[in-house]
């Protein structure tokens, strides 16, 4: 199974075809074969995606699962929360600045 995975140009989020447009959840995502490259260039063309590219997954009862760590991580959504970051000048934080 191939999927087709990019970012939403107005906010950065990770959107997934679905075979008609763009969804936030790879749960939506449809298989696109061989024809996902030339899907990407029309999708990129016409503005409606950043950077679009290919991806191996697994069908799963749960929809599809992307096949590399990368691109399940992507998928789960955000991984980045200003409230669990370190900054780097706070020694309690284990980060020191020398």
């Amino acid at each position: 199974m191939k999927l087709l995975t990019g970012n939403d140009l107005p906010s950065g989020d990770v959107t997934w075809w679905t075979g008609t447009e763009w969804s936030r959840h790879v749960e939506d995502a449809a298989d696109v074969g061989e024809d996902g490259e030339r899907i990407a260039q029309a999708e990129e063309a016409a503005r409606r995606v950043n950077a679009p590219y290919v991806i191996d997954a697994v069908a799963t009862p749960d929809g599809p699962r992307p096949a590399h760590i990368k691109d399940r991580i992507r998928a789960l959504g955000p991984t980045v929360r200003n409230d669990l970051t370190l900054k780097p000048a706070d020694r309690d934080a284990g980060a020191w600045v020398i």
